[in-house]
């Protein structure tokens, strides 16, 4: 029997005839136009798919000499059915393949300007991806998305064995096999299979209680792990649910956040980019970081708003970092924006760490990218200048020229090196691009207040800047990290002022040690020896301080200045257990000079409003 070729219907027929000849004619019209505007690639805001006339729009550009795209103001919706595809590495967040909104790849200066728009994507779908574009600047739209990838329900009752809870309208959810699971709200048009359902499901790993009335995460609440598949659950009513589970910290009243299992879905993928700049953006949601940026520079970011929607309904912004940043050099600013509400930090500042796993000879040495969210992120090149550092200590063990690299896998790769290893370089120690990481920062005059854990890590070898600043963090408001034993994140920073700024009753939470800290993964033994962080100056600041925890919390830092701050002792939340407060707690140091800041006692008994 002949097997006759499939031709497509019609319909497809003229659909794809269509599409071709909108981006053939949009190519001639972007050739005699330096703006294109959505509305003649067919983009409306009548609640049809987005998606498609972006593509062509993109495409015209890359054909014609056109610069600028303008949407019309309105609300665009974008599907993942006709987005594009593409297998994405994207440290810190989860590998995989990924439906993308907006592919930005290839391209040098252009704009995107939302005029004010909203664009809300569906299902598990990517925003904006930038792929080795130059010069691209992004500005005034809001981004959101139609079924949030956490879910937040509020506490009715709770005992030590069981949580009541009820979810409003925007969380569909079902108990299935006892189990409770949250879904989008809509079935197949036709039968399930063993292949589909035709739902999305938003599984979750972890919970987390936010005050709803101070819209931050609720004193001293902690996470709770370990949920596995599920929690038994059973109905209690329409939209109750009493969950089977205990150890929860949580009071009622609570806001419960099930956050969801991974970060799939990243708002804005900056990937081998350079001179980004993101401007008056707001982002309501994502299912991953607000912006991951990678192996890039000179990215920009101002006025950029991470905050849930205004209506007041949604406790949660993004569900992981607000900012992120991996390897960059050149200049990162943080200017004027507000990040609350997210469940992660701020911003965090780094660069990678591979680990030394076998030695072959004394030149040539196999390497591997330990944390599973790190996996693919290629940052060793032929002619990179690597940085070896001693893993339990981070002392640095000279440096080296990478001669070839040969990539065995996302995880391993076999580097040979010109000439040989330190003597003291052994297996179980690290290698990091000592030229990457390397970005002057600049973080003014932002506000960051009511997310889970910190406010910012830094981690740049460049001068960093942070001034004119607000912190209201339930944890450290200012973190010095880096490790090669767990993250494998290089930081150790080099030159760092933080002035000018108010810590307003930070660590009300449990994801610190003292207001401004060091987290560095340094083996105990080591702490007197190494000096990972250096030059750092903490000069005219306003602490407002209700916690028994230091203002600092600090080791194994060789340059430590605190000069011309201020503390204001309040009284915003439940007194710290009765004992002698210790201002400073400072440790394993060299250069340290800490001057007793100026003190008064204020009467206030609530932090700044969250609103």
């Amino acid at each position: 029997m002949t097997v006759q070729p499939h031709k497509p219907s019609a319909r497809k027929r003229i659909i794809s005839l269509g599409l071709a000849s909108l981006v053939l004619t949009a190519a001639a019209t972007a050739r005699e136009a330096t703006v294109l505007d959505m509305a003649a690639f067919g983009a409306k805001t009548d609640g049809s798919d987005t998606t498609p006339r972006v593509r062509a729009a993109l495409a015209a550009i890359g054909h014609g000499s056109a610069k600028k795209l303008v949407f019309p103001p309105g609300r665009y919706d974008f599907h993942p059915e006709r987005a594009s595809e593409e297998y994405l590495f994207v440290s810190n967040n989860d590998e995989g393949l990924k439906r993308i909104a907006f592919p930005i790849k290839d391209l040098d200066d252009i704009e995107i300007d939302g005029q004010g728009s909203t664009f809300v994507f569906h299902g598990y779908t990517v925003p904006f991806l930038l792929d080795r574009a130059s010069g691209v600047t992004l500005r005034n739209f809001t981004v959101d998305f139609s079924r949030p990838f956490h879910s937040e329900g509020k506490v009715l009752a709770i005992t030590s064995a069981h949580v009541d809870l009820e979810f409003s309208k925007e969380y569909p959810h079902e108990i299935r096999n006892g189990v409770l699971v949250f879904t989008n709200g809509r079935k197949a048009n036709g039968p399930a299979t063993t292949v589909t359902s035709g739902e999305i499901l938003y599984p979750y790993g972890s919970l987390l209680a936010f005050d709803p009335v101070k819209r931050e995460t609720a004193f001293m609440a902690k996470d709770r792990y370990n949920v596995g598949e599920g929690i038994a659950a059973e109905k209690l009513g329409p939209n109750r649910v009493r969950l089977k589970i205990a150890d929860i910290s949580a009071k009622a009243g609570d806001i419960l956040v099930f956050s969801p299992k991974g970060r799939e879905v990243p708002g804005f993928v900056i990937t081998d980019c350079t001179g980004i700049h993101l401007t008056d953006i707001t982002l309501h949601h994502c299912g991953g970081m607000g912006v991951i940026a990678q192996r890039s520079a000179d990215l920009f970011v101002k006025k950029m708003r991470v905050t849930p929607p205004p209506d007041g309904a949604r406790i949660v912004s993004t569900t992981a970092d607000a900012t992120h940043f991996v390897n960059c050099k050149g200049k990162i600013e943080l200017v004027d924006c507000l990040f609350e509400q997210q469940k992660d930090d701020a911003t965090n500042i780094h660069g990678l760490y591979a680990k030394i796993i076998h030695i072959h000879t004394p030149s040539r040495f196999e390497v591997a990218l330990v944390h599973p969210q790190q996996a693919g992120i290629d940052f060793i090149k032929q002619g990179t200048r690597i940085e070896l550092n001693d893993g339990p200590s981070l002392r640095e063990e000279g440096f080296a020229t990478v001669k070839s690299v040969e990539r065995l896998n996302k995880h391993r790769s076999i580097v040979e090196i010109e000439g040989t290893l330190p003597e003291s370089v052994t297996v179980g120690d690290s290698i990091a691009d000592a030229d990457a990481n390397t970005a002057e920062v600049l973080i003014r005059g932002c506000n960051m207040r009511g997310n889970r854990a910190r406010g910012i890590l830094l981690g740049s070898r460049g001068k960093m800047v942070i001034e004119g600043n607000t912190f209201h963090i339930p944890g450290a408001a200012i973190l010095f990290e880096g490790d090669s034993r767990f993250w494998f994140e290089q930081a150790g920073v080099r030159d760092v002022v933080i002035r000018g700024n108010t810590f307003d009753n930070c660590n009300f939470g449990v994801w610190g040690t003292g207001c401004i800290q060091v987290g560095s993964g340094i083996a105990d033994e080591f702490k007197s020896v190494s000096r990972y962080n250096r030059n750092i100056r903490i000069e005219n600041n306003l602490f407002r301080h209700f916690s028994n925890l230091p203002l600092l919390s600090i080791y194994s830092v060789d340059g430590l200045t605190f000069t011309g701050n201020r503390l204001e002792r309040t009284t915003a939340y439940p007194a710290p257990k009765a004992g002698e407060w210790k201002m400073f707690h400072i440790t394993d140091s060299d250069n340290v000079k800490v001057e007793k800041p100026a003190t008064r006692s204020t009467t206030s008994s609530t932090a700044t409003s969250a609103k």
